[in-house]
């Protein structure tokens, strides 16, 4: 299969019928049958199935090849077709050569071609992204009609997005908004083989499991899951965005890229990771230029895969310091979130306050206003949850109700942007 847009729409992968449906490697396959064995004592035809997410006549068919190859040898009956097996020496010596090549043991892998056509087919095959479920994952949030519309036109468009401004104001709170107007879920695999190497997609704290089909009806080796949610600040690596080996293991982590597939990549910070800004930039032209990526094994082996999920970027950086015209003529669109106007601190003031159940005494906020005039201090969104949770914080300690007087609200100004005194 190619990586060649496909208009077809991706349905969940149907259950193999025989090894070579899998489209992987048989010796591959029949590895993880003895990697298995080798860590258990005795092993059941149901229990490889489980372990090995396939159908209980395919891995019928590879024990019995392996026990004529007498790698295996046949404890007695487990059951209709299946039986209890244990390793013979001859096996338990191939397990060990197995494991020396690939500490991998789990879900068998699918196949590289695979993984690459089920990305491309499903970001192809997504339905367009509704105004109406953009507006509704955004209404929480306080902001311009215009900051409201780009972000909007970001999504739809399934674009890239690059957001600045003041820090404070909103933009990694925009940017993990935007996840809640992706509804269609996702098919990932457990992990995809090249070659004889196993490369690990599933990682539970970032794919979300959803209902699918009912057992049987699909390749178990493929989950479905929430469009994920991957958030890379600061501590972001270029060697993040590669293949990562653990000698340990031996086998290979997707990075963050593959994970993020089908749903959203959030670079946080832009400009402050570990690398120079314009390293991060190149390392990011072809996936934005051409949707792919190219990936190198311990081997030196390059392979190419897709890269389809909403990349974000957000910084509060000076974009002339962190960016290029090269990298801003390949980015979808870009937002400036500057402070809010006094209408909207005033918005956001008394939303998060009925957020937690408290009321605004009548002149409050234009006190506020007034300091920040008189103290020539700019406006930020979070300023308004910052100064509400801090006299919760002085309610709490003083074991009194909690409410916004204007005298403990003065308390949490000088707490939390100190005293010029």
């Amino acid at each position: 299969m190619s990586m060649s847009d496909s208009p077809a729409h991706f349905l969940p992968p149907p259950t193999p019928g025989n090894a070579r449906e899998t489209g992987i490697d048989r010796d591959i396959l029949q590895g993880l049958i003895l990697k298995l064995g080798y860590v258990s004592s005795q092993f059941s035809t149901e229990l490889t199935a489980q372990k090995l997410h396939l159908p209980i006549p395919v891995v019928g068919d590879m024990l019995e090849e392996l026990r004529r190859e007498a790698l295996v040898e046949v404890l007695g009956s487990s059951g209709p077709l299946c039986y209890r097996y244990s390793l013979s020496q001859k096996g338990r010596d191939r397990a060990l050569r197995a494991l020396e090549i690939s500490g991998y043991l789990g879900p068998a892998p699918v196949s590289l071609d695979s993984y690459n056509q089920s990305v491309v087919q499903q970001a192809n095959s997504r339905p367009v992204v509704d105004p109406q479920q953009v507006a509704e994952s955004l209404s929480h949030l306080t902001m311009s009609d215009e900051a409201r519309m780009l972000a909007g036109l970001a999504v739809t468009g399934n674009r890239s997005l690059f957001v600045h401004g003041p820090a404070g104001n909103g933009k990694t709170a925009l940017c993990l908004a935007l996840r809640n107007s992706l509804h269609t879920s996702v098919w990932v695999p457990h992990c995809f083989a090249v070659e004889n190497q196993v490369v690990r997609i599933y990682d539970p704290q970032v794919h979300e499991i959803q209902p699918g089909p009912p057992p049987g009806q699909f390749d178990a080796r493929w989950i479905l899951v929430r469009p994920p949610l991957l958030v890379a600040g600061g501590e972001l690596r270029l060697q993040d965005l590669d293949l990562t080996f653990s000698p340990t293991l031996r086998f290979y982590e997707a990075p963050i890229q593959l994970k993020a597939n089908g749903g959203v990549l959030l670079i946080d910070d832009f400009g402050r990771q570990q690398v120079q800004p314009a390293q991060m930039l190149n390392r990011w032209i072809i996936p934005m230029e051409y949707h792919i990526d190219y990936l190198t094994l311990q081997t030196g082996q390059k392979i190419c895969v897709p890269v389809r999920q909403m990349l974000l970027f957000a910084t509060n950086l000076d974009p002339r310091d962190v960016t290029d015209p090269a990298f801003l003529r390949r980015m979808g669109y870009r937002l400036n979130l500057k402070a809010p106007t006094p209408p909207q601190y005033a918005r956001i003031f008394e939303n998060y306050a009925q957020r937690l159940g408290v009321s605004v005494p009548p002149g409050l906020i234009d006190m506020l206003l007034a300091r920040y005039l008189r103290e020539h201090r700019e406006m930020r969104c979070s300023d308004s949850r910052d100064l509400i949770e801090r006299v919760r914080d002085y309610c709490r300690f003083n074991a009194i109700p909690f409410q916004l007087a204007p005298e403990y609200v003065e308390l949490a100004w000088t707490g939390f942007f100190g005293s010029d005194d």
